[in-house]
């Protein structure tokens, strides 16, 4: 039996698993930031509240995407493109249904 180096199968793991904690990270990010404002936007639409969310959580929410949205296209991360555009999508067309409601 050969000799096992606990060294070399450490920095290989952390080789291997570094990069796509960091993705997987950065996704879940995005995933957060959709999932700020939904549960409100779905209420007002299902008319189980009144209350919209405040402007100044949804720009700052907007503009942090769109920074992670130039960055992932800098990046050519084809995840998180897709995922904040699909975030955009969903989010607009909620709005859209609860002002010309």
């Amino acid at each position: 039996m050969k000799n096992f180096d606990i060294d070399q199968t450490v920095s290989t793991l952390q080789s291997y698993i570094a990069p796509i904690s960091a993705a997987t990270l950065s996704w879940l990010a995005v995933i957060l930031f959709h999932s700020a404002t939904l549960p409100t936007l779905i209420a007002v639409l299902t008319g189980l509240s009144d209350k919209m969310p405040s402007v100044d959580m949804v720009l700052l929410t907007w503009a942090g995407l769109t920074a992670m949205f130039a960055q992932a296209v800098v990046q050519r991360n084809f995840l998180n493109i897709v995922t904040i555009a699909f975030g955009f999508i969903i989010q607009s067309s909620l709005m859209v249904l609860i002002f010309f409601k």
